[in-house]
């Protein structure tokens, strides 16, 4: 059986640019991240960075639509989920952070209220086990108060 473990949870009290999970304990096989809330203004690419690294280590595939419109694209950036002025929830599930033998990856799904659905892969390209987690607009846009974040251990199991 697969079990989550709560390993931190916040609610922003106030709009915040950036929000950090550090000290992530090791003894899991994944990590999962929920986000429940919606940016404080218009703008919506979230991206997300492990253990301070901001270069250029990062890609991703996107594909998702709004029911007329479908869309996929990649790019070298470390863009994982997407977020508006609507109420929305994220789920990214980041596989085998701890191992050292290979680069990480995640998959991250967004359901934004009248908006549209997509799904991201991201991979960083390094071998280092995760230890902390920011998220971070692409532009200058912050979290909007209420926001909740999420993370999660995840253990395995058959």
């Amino acid at each position: 059986m697969t079990m989550y473990t709560a390993l931190a949870t916040t609610t922003l009290g106030s709009a915040a640019s950036t929000v950090t999970f550090g000290s992530i304990p090791q003894g899991y096989r994944d990590l999962m991240l929920v986000i429940a809330g919606r940016s404080a203004s218009s703008g919506n690419v979230v991206e997300m960075y492990f253990n301070g690294d901001t270069g250029a280590n990062y890609s991703h595939v996107r594909m998702g639509g709004n029911g007329s419109n479908p869309f996929s694209t990649s790019k070298s950036d470390a863009r994982v989920f997407n977020m508006t002025t609507n109420e929305g929830v994220s789920i990214i599930q980041i596989m085998d952070y701890s191992a050292t033998d290979k680069h990480k990856t995640s998959i991250s799904t967004s359901s934004i209220a009248q908006d549209f659905v997509l799904a991201y892969a991201q991979r960083w390209a390094s071998t280092s086990a995760v230890t902390s987690i920011e998220l971070i607009f692409q532009t200058a846009i912050n979290f909007a108060a209420g926001t909740t974040l999420s993370l999660y251990g995840i253990a395995g199991g058959s």
